[in-house]
């Protein structure tokens, strides 16, 4: 691979990645606009602060909040990077720097795929197919994790080749550092990184060397350089090392618990108390939702025997076996420990950081299938290794353009783009700020808000988990004066509200606006 075709490379992937961020006006959904807003916090000279709550784990005071009490920091700074930068607090300001990296996945993709095979055609298809990125192309190119996961998952797997023990064990605790600053779950690859060490300690011949034997040192200050501000942070703030937020998610005996108000409800004893037959029906559930992840996400349905066979090829192969482990680790984790988080959503993020893997390995395992066909069929294997490698580029091109067609470019993906979200809650906001008695530091309860702060820069509170007391403790608590339930999007408990909104005496409803309906919250005594 020449330096030529990695610049060709980045060019097309720049150019594809330019094309699908060109429709998209806003994040479209909370991860996203939870790291643009409080990017742009940061840009704004704000610090680690939220103008919004999007959940009540860590009992938050009130407005504003400390920030990332439960995500971790790395895309919010990135995005104040871009905006900084570009000298604008847009979107597109925070946008561009999700785009020039998401143009380098592909070429680590082919790198790591040359590693592994030393060869050009192989390391090629390899780009194409991270080029062709399935359901993750409408994601890489917001402010979101999953770019980042790529190339850190990317870049740790290619650290594995270096030889210098001292050197390998610096450059992995510092990209599991980065990780970690990415995804709270980035943790377990400082364990990985570990197990690799340790491999490659035994194999070495200097095991005497100083260096080599204080490899666990270069490790934990490599993974402190980008960590240790962070942590210090945290102290500082919430009294603990680690956010407070993600504790509780252990406990889940629902999806929407997430959003308990009041903090401190998930417990081991709630959780117990659900019954064993629940919490494996739960985890039951994740493994179902997990292996559609694993079949249409990670394997686009048609790569995935090819990865599996690719991988038994390289079997022996110390990357492939630490990428395993990894994914392996992970799918366990996100089904068995967070299976309400990993099933609705958290193993499609965490699982990015082995993709470029899974794209590497799948040219492989396609060429060992022709090879065995063509014993058996007596097919001319240069020719069909030719049709083939074009064949699976060809599907993997059509793969995602059909998701692209159907989540950002068509024109219904475009009006309902335009029907909700961002651009729904700006003319909610305008229907608030020309009520008689509105106060815009009042703020409005709703299913997304740091999208509704976008809107109108009002404060916004989680629609909690609960019925519509808890809704009205809520607004006593923290000065809440509007409710907007939208469909789709209503808790369990809220759902009589919905249905019949004139019917509660405390919650007056206003109007209905592209199908939400806005309530003005009769203030308690």
């Amino acid at each position: 691979m020449t330096n030529r075709t990695y610049l060709l490379l980045f060019i097309l992937a720049l150019g594809l990645a330019i094309g699908i961020a060109s429709f998209q006006s806003t994040p479209g959904y909370l991860d996203g606009d939870y790291y643009y807003v409080t990017g742009l916090q940061l840009a704004q000279g704000k610090g680690f602060t939220e103008p919004f709550l999007w959940n009540y784990l860590d009992d938050p005071e009130g407005l504003p909040h400390p920030s990332h009490a439960y995500w971790m920091p790395l895309a919010s700074i990135l995005s104040a990077l871009g905006m900084r930068i570009a000298r604008g607090f847009d979107f597109a300001s925070a946008q561009w720097i999700f785009i020039l990296l998401s143009a380098l996945i592909p070429l680590i993709t082919a790198a790591l795929a040359f590693s592994l095979t030393s060869r050009r055609d192989l390391s090629l298809i390899a780009a194409f197919l991270a080029l062709f990125s399935g359901y993750y192309a409408p994601f890489l190119t917001t402010t979101d994790t999953f770019t980042l996961y790529m190339l850190l998952g990317g870049g740790f797997l290619l650290a594995l080749k270096i030889r210098q023990i001292w050197l390998k064990s610096l450059i992995l605790g510092f990209l599991a550092g980065l990780m970690h600053l990415s995804r709270a779950d980035g943790v377990i690859w400082l364990i990985f990184a570990f197990l690799s060490l340790i491999i490659s300690y035994r194999n070495s011949v200097q095991k005497q060397s100083f260096s080599s034997f204080l490899f666990p040192l270069f490790l934990i200050v490599g993974y402190l350089l980008p960590t240790l501000p962070w942590f210090l942070r945290n102290l500082d703030v919430f009294g603990t090392i680690l956010a407070p937020g993600g504790g509780q998610m252990l406990w889940l005996t629902s999806y929407n618990q997430i959003f308990s108000y009041p903090a401190g409800s998930l417990t081991m004893e709630t959780w117990l108390a659900s019954g064993w037959s629940a919490i494996f029906e739960a985890r039951f559930w994740a493994l179902k939702l997990n292996l559609g992840t694993i079949l249409g996400v990670q394997g686009e349905i048609i790569l995935l025997p090819f990865i599996i066979w690719g991988a038994w090829h390289y079997r022996k192969n110390e990357l492939i076996r630490i990428g395993s482990l990894a994914w392996l680790t992970t799918a366990l984790i996100m089904t068995i420990i967070f299976p309400f988080a990993g099933a609705r959503g958290s193993f499609f993020h965490s699982g990015a950081a082995l993709q470029s893997l899974w794209w590497a390995l799948a040219p492989v395992g396609l060429e060992q299938a022709i090879i065995w066909i063509s014993r058996l069929r007596g097919w001319r294997l240069r020719e069909a290794w030719q049709v083939f490698r074009v064949g699976i580029v060809v599907i993997s091109l059509i793969f995602t353009l059909t998701i692209l067609w159907g989540r950002v470019i068509s024109p219904s993906a475009r009006k309902q783009a335009q029907n909700r979200g961002v651009p729904r809650y700006a003319l909610i906001e305008k229907v608030l700020s020309a009520q008689k008695n509105d106060d815009e530091h009042t703020a409005v309860i709703v299913s997304n808000p740091p999208g509704y702060y976008l809107s109108g820069g009002r404060g916004a509170l989680a629609l909690p988990d609960g019925d519509a007391q808890t809704v009205l403790d809520i607004a006593t608590r923290y000065d809440a004066g509007y409710l907007i339930l939208e469909p789709g999007a209503v808790t369990q408990g809220l759902i009589p509200v919905f249905d019949a909104p004139a019917t509660h005496h405390d919650l007056l409803f206003l109007k209905e606006i592209e199908g939400a309906k806005i309530f003005v919250i009769k203030k308690q005594p």
